[in-house]
């Protein structure tokens, strides 16, 4: 006969009750929280990064948006459509904060209109292009934004208050023209 002291009985109904706790709270996690890392998103994101300019970029821009979880190259391409549209919308703010101090500064507003095109006219034209797998036009396109963010760049006469801005849009518009080229 099996005998329990009552502090015994009490402590291993706070463990029932802890373990049942868990079991709840584990079985009530959204799918959605979850990412299964499938060993063929891997080898897609790989193969496709190495086809790029900066395969370092590529990789964790990539990783770093749960869409890329079953993404062909289109949906990769999408996600770097995304990325270049953060960039250029960062450079953008960061310009409209340094003209609060310098009112009139012709390079900074010649890099806001550029901005402003680039996202208002070549992100979402860049997006239609991978959605329908134009792979020449969603090439142009990013290839378009590189030039423009070079173009921002080459406006100041001596260093640009943006160099680190234009540099991560152009390395994220090159590493998007190059997967637009990977296009089936």
């Amino acid at each position: 006969m099996l005998f329990f002291s009552i502090k015994e009985i009490i402590s291993m109904k706070n463990l029932i009750s802890l373990a049942f706790i868990f079991l709840i709270q584990v079985s009530l996690l959204p799918a959605s929280q979850c990412r299964v890392y499938l060993p063929m998103d891997a080898s897609l994101i790989d193969k496709t990064c190495k086809q790029t300019p900066n395969y370092d970029v590529c990789v964790s821009t990539i990783n770093s948006d749960p869409r890329s979880t079953g993404a062909d190259v289109k949906g990769l391409g999408l996600i770097m459509v995304d990325a270049v549209k953060d960039k250029a919308t960062g450079a953008l703010n960061k310009a409209n904060e340094l003209l609060k101090q310098s009112p009139g500064d012709q390079a900074l507003l010649s890099c806001v209109k550029i901005y402003n095109e680039v996202l208002q006219n070549d992100v979402p034209q860049g997006s239609q292009a991978f959605t329908q797998g134009d792979s020449k036009s969603a090439e142009q396109g990013m290839n378009d934004i590189a030039t423009e963010a070079d173009s921002c760049e080459s406006g100041f006469s001596s260093s640009s208050p943006l160099v680190d801005n234009n540099k991560a849009l152009l390395d994220v518009a090159a590493v998007a023209a190059s997967i637009a080229r990977t296009l089936p």
